[in-house]
């Protein structure tokens, strides 16, 4: 089981004199404000700096108007922490000097930025949250007028942080959704809990903002094969031939969360030939995205990794392969309740093979602006980033303009990450 610790520090006094602390620097380089940026400090460069770091740790980051939580993530489920991360507030090509002291005096205190959870059912309620959970090939999305609740809540994994919500079908549609949300609290534990309250109906904290169909919906993945003798196929993952899928939690807040999902039997093109895919998904507090790696063993010869927007409701797509990162998005009145809401992809451009566009018939995968991205064959694989911009969420996201220039400073804060000294 991988664990993660966090704790928040507030000190009204001094440091005290005798714990042990270093100096770090972190340097914004852009000419723009930056919010929430999210740092992460090797455990390696800390060791270097502090000496040898126990399992928990309670160091304080000091120099900051308020003191941030600072969390620490096993990600290799080895039972130690690797990285320690925390988020910041930059002013234009500011250099924001801290100290990390090791304290020993730990103050517990305010509310997580980040959440992920699944829960099955259990009688007419649902279970506590699962760490790890696994379905066999073929499980069969929900039949709501047989039963009232699915077997999962919302039918599957859902991740949020104080800005959007997202949630993935843990079944033979695997396709991802959007919570729009209208407050900064976690509700992913209550959104689905009771039947009777729908959830696609505009509540005080939001609702489920997008209809997916048969689409990607908001970067759900797929494979693009080469078949002798035809274009290439698109082959959603999903399906019976998607096999047994594996869900592990791995960190979960107060400043992100980070889950896998695993697909270790993708029978892609049904002859037997196997392809093992691994997701791994992150949010973290203050953003509009969540950040996916996928990482592959044993794809067909000459397949690409496809993921996507729907686009049931949208009347164009834009792209922009000129800059890095590259970019495509839409923006239109195109969520459930009617009003504004803008979906993008961005990418390395390194990593961008093409943009498409699906058929809207005839085809496993339909209503779709696609991106081709390089087939990641190696650690850490291929990442991109999905964003949802709603105007309930942010007044910012009520015209296309505005959205843009909120994109600009994305891409740029994307390829120009924060030094740590």
């Amino acid at each position: 089981m991988k664990k993660v610790l966090f704790l928040l520090f507030i000190g009204c006094g001094s440091v005290n004199g005798y714990a042990q602390q270093v100096a770090i620097q972190l340097r914004n380089m852009l000419p723009m404000e930056r919010k929430n940026e999210l740092i992460e400090l090797d455990r390696a460069f800390l060791e270097k700096k502090l000496g040898r770091l126990s399992e928990t740790v309670p160091l304080e980051v000091v120099g900051l108007k308020d003191r941030p939580a600072v969390q620490f993530d096993d990600l290799n489920g080895d039972g130690k922490w690797e990285k320690a991360v925390f988020l910041c507030d930059f002013k234009s090509r500011e250099t924001v000097k801290l100290k990390l002291v090791l304290t020993g005096e730990v103050v517990v205190s305010g509310g997580p930025l980040a959440h992920v959870r699944h829960r099955r059912k259990r009688g007419d309620d649902f279970g506590r949250d699962l760490r790890l959970d696994s379905v066999p090939a073929g499980q069969p999305n929900t039949d709501f007028t047989k039963v009232k609740l699915p077997p999962f809540l919302t039918e599957g994994p859902a991740w949020e942080n104080d800005k959007v919500g997202f949630r993935i079908y843990m079944d033979v549609r695997n396709t991802k959704d959007i919570w729009g949300k209208t407050t900064p609290a976690m509700m992913m534990d209550v959104v689905g809990v009771d039947p009777n309250v729908i959830y696609h109906d505009l509540a005080p904290w939001g609702m489920d903002i997008l209809a997916v169909g048969k689409s990607l919906g908001a970067g759900s993945l797929a494979l693009s094969v080469p078949v002798k003798g035809k274009s290439d196929t698109l082959v959603r993952l999903g399906g019976i031939n998607m096999g047994r899928i594996i869900y592990k939690k791995i960190s979960d807040g107060p400043v992100r969360a980070v889950f896998q999902m695993q697909y270790p039997a993708w029978n892609v093109l049904g002859n037997g030939r196997l392809t093992s895919l691994t997701e791994q998904i992150s949010i973290w507090g203050g953003q509009y995205f969540y950040e996916s790696k996928v990482s592959m063993k044993n794809a067909p010869a000459g397949a690409k990794l496809v993921t996507g927007i729907v686009n049931l409701k949208s009347k164009k797509a834009v792209q922009d392969t000129l800059h890095n990162p590259a970019l495509l998005y839409t923006f239109d009145r195109q969520s459930e309740n009617k009003d504004n809401l803008g979906m993008a992809v961005m990418l390395n451009r390194a990593d961008l093979v093409a943009f498409g566009q699906t058929p809207d018939a005839g085809s496993d995968v339909l209503n779709t602006y696609t991106v081709q991205l390089k087939m990641p064959i190696s650690k850490p694989g291929v990442t991109f980033r999905f964003y949802s911009c709603w105007e309930r969420s942010d007044a910012n996201f009520a015209s296309e303009g505005r959205f843009k220039r909120y994109l600009s400073k994305e891409a740029k804060a994307y390829t120009s990450p924060i030094l740590v000294k």
